[in-house]
């Protein structure tokens, strides 16, 4: 009889991996190894997963979407990647899709939703060229006014010299 071994293919520990059990609509934090100088960091992406793709299989991949600074983020990790350190599950939630694409959405209707309280407002500052073409424009109507002023004035001054 042959006798089988293992072979290792991956640095990543897969039968934990696969293990966990991530599924659409769990809240996870992933730790992602981040290269700098020569060190090695770990940075923590929370957020909610999206999608599991592709089941077990070596290609599998888990998208996660978080929102950060009113501007949604989503990324998409690969299951077995030995880019990730570590991937915590801190909440799972019932949900009745396997595919939560319907949340991008979700969140563009409620901003909408704000935005609908809030009134169109047109306030901004004057560059200071339009500032002093306005003034120029001012005082050459002012001038203008002043002269047919004056030639109003000497008409009526010469009507009244004749009469």
């Amino acid at each position: 009889m042959a006798k089988t071994t293992l072979i290792k293919i991956s640095p990543v520990n897969m039968e934990s991996r696969k293990n966990l059990g991530i599924r659409s609509g769990d809240t996870v934090v992933v730790w992602q190894k981040i290269q700098e100088k020569g060190k090695t960091r770990l940075q923590a992406f929370e957020g909610l997963v999206l999608a599991r793709k592709h089941g077990n299989e070596a290609g599998a991949t888990f998208t996660v979407r978080k929102v950060a600074g009113g501007v949604g983020v989503e990324k998409i990790f690969p299951l077995y990647s030995p880019i990730i350190d570590k991937i915590e599950i801190t909440k799972r939630s019932k949900v009745r899709r396997a595919k939560l694409y319907h949340i991008r959405e979700k969140a563009a209707k409620e901003i909408k939703r704000q935005m609908r309280h809030s009134t169109m407002v047109d306030i901004r500052t004057v560059s200071d060229i339009e500032e002093t073409n306005k003034k120029e424009q001012a005082i050459k109507k002012n001038l203008e006014v002043e002269q047919k002023q004056k030639e109003a004035e000497v008409k009526n001054t010469k009507t009244e010299d004749i009469g």
